[in-house]
């Protein structure tokens, strides 16, 4: 038989050799197997944008508005069962409520008295810018010195009915007043005078011109300065004729208590 040669079999490489030998493959195959491979990302698209939605109070007006009148005029002045709509007002009817301190109402209430105004008059002015974009209405009227003579007669026909002669003011119907008149402002006058809060008639300028507004706003103006006080006590200037009479029962008690004391000493 033909003898063959016993197969030999090699030794398995030692761990530690095995590292030795990956190590100089790869410094052998340079820096660049050990830079990882860039991770491919996707193209940068368009930045989103967020979706349009209603417009955000951007000036004061309308932040005061949303504040201190929306929860009875509507956000967008369309009203309430709470508040009459404000749409067309104008800005006179606003200026004159918030000026007069009148809006906003602290408590619900028939009437609206007049008080120390909420706001400052840069935020009256922005509350009024905010409240005139709703619609139309009456503008701020321009007062200018009138006459003062037009402006009793005017004063006294279409005025004193309810606000009495010296304009004191005087109580009407259901709990209504009409206001005393010296507080108001000449602006605040020609207000009234065009809008007519409560249950004051509007004057329009086809029933009083702006020349006669004018002169009512003087006689005011006047009576604001003198309040009619001519002397004397003026028993809170409750007119001519019931001055006259406290005055006679002044002078009635001071005669008979003369006559009295005359007939006590005439019978010692």
């Amino acid at each position: 038989m033909r003898r063959t040669r016993p197969r030999t079999w090699l030794p398995a490489a030692h761990p530690h050799r095995a590292l030795a030998a990956g190590a100089v493959l790869l410094l052998a195959a340079g820096p660049a197997a050990l830079v990882p491979a860039p991770t491919p990302t996707a193209s940068p698209g368009p930045t989103p944008t967020a979706a349009a939605g209603p417009a955000g109070p951007r000036d004061r007006g309308s932040q005061l508005y949303l504040a201190s009148c929306a929860s009875c005029h509507g956000p967008q002045g369309q009203g309430t069962q709470q508040g009459p709509s404000l749409i067309d007002v104008g800005a006179a009817s606003v200026d004159f409520q918030v000026s007069t301190g009148r809006m906003p109402l602290t408590h619900v209430e028939q009437e609206a008295r007049r008080g120390k105004p909420a706001f400052s008059a840069e935020d009256i002015a922005a509350l009024v810018d905010h409240v005139s974009s709703f619609g139309g209405g009456p503008q701020i009227p321009r007062v200018a010195p009138g006459n003062l003579n037009s402006g009793r007669e005017l004063f006294a026909a279409n005025c004193a009915p309810c606000h009495a002669t010296t304009g004191a003011g005087a109580v009407l119907t259901n709990g209504w007043i009409a206001p005393p008149v010296y507080d108001a402002t000449p602006v605040q006058v020609a207000e009234a005078i065009r809008v007519g809060p409560g249950l004051m008639p509007v004057f329009p300028s086809q029933v009083l011109s702006d020349a006669q507004v004018n002169d009512l706003t003087t006689y005011v103006e006047r009576l604001r300065s003198e309040r009619l006080d001519r002397g004397g006590n003026p028993l809170g200037r409750l007119g001519p004729l019931a001055e006259g009479l406290v005055g006679w029962l002044v002078a009635l008690v001071a005669l008979v208590g003369a006559i009295r004391w005359l007939g006590r000493r005439a019978g010692q």
